[in-house]
């Protein structure tokens, strides 16, 4: 795994509630964007057009039907589940008149992780499409598209916090801060460490 100096690393999640605390406390740099992909796509080019780091680290929760509550899951592969102009002959899932490909990946970078699929759309998932990715959330697709149009690396870790299905909206609210440890040991690890003599 690769590793950064603290400040070049760019943590984005979508509310502090996630974590966001424990990790401003390890030194985090962290960008909170508010729900949704409208809010998460703003909210980081807004950031890159002041200062780009070496990565963009994506850090929350997510839903699946595949995971289970608690799991670790990084994502490297992303779909926006909410588009769909198929009545206009356009496959699911893509957007016309671009060049951007349905699928958007990134390089792994946390290859000791279960690698997943993501899903993001502007609803809370209680009834998974398995078609959508094997997790889902709302600002993933987003980030990362922003950062495959800017060249800025990109890296993204789910907290899974519910099973996207009709008890999400119990679970998401119990799990919401559950991941907090984990994420800030996923970004200690990501940090160069002195060599000593």
């Amino acid at each position: 795994m690769m590793s950064y100096l603290p400040d070049e690393i760019l943590v984005v999640m979508a509310l502090r509630d996630e974590g966001g605390h424990r990790l401003e406390a390890a030194g985090a740099q962290v960008l909170y964007t508010g729900l949704g992909k409208v809010n998460a796509a703003y909210h980081l080019t807004r950031q890159l057009s002041v200062r780009k780091p070496a990565v963009v680290v994506n850090m929350g929760t997510a839903g699946s039907q595949v995971f289970k509550r608690g799991e670790i899951v990084a994502c490297n592969q992303f779909i926006q589940r909410d588009m769909d102009t198929s009545p206009l002959g356009y496959a699911r899932f893509a957007t016309p008149f671009e060049d951007t490909p349905i699928v958007i990946e990134h390089r792994p970078l946390f290859t000791a992780l279960a690698h997943a699929r993501c899903g993001s759309g502007d609803s809370f998932v209680t009834d998974h499409d398995p078609d959508a990715g094997e997790v889902v959330d709302m600002e993933a697709y987003a980030l990362a598209k922003v950062c495959l149009l800017e060249s800025v690396p990109f890296a993204c870790v789910k907290y899974i916090s519910d099973g996207a299905n009709d008890d999400a909206n119990d679970h998401w609210e119990e799990n919401l801060h559950r991941g907090a440890e984990a994420f800030v040991q996923i970004f200690t690890n990501l940090i160069d460490k002195p060599t000593t003599p």
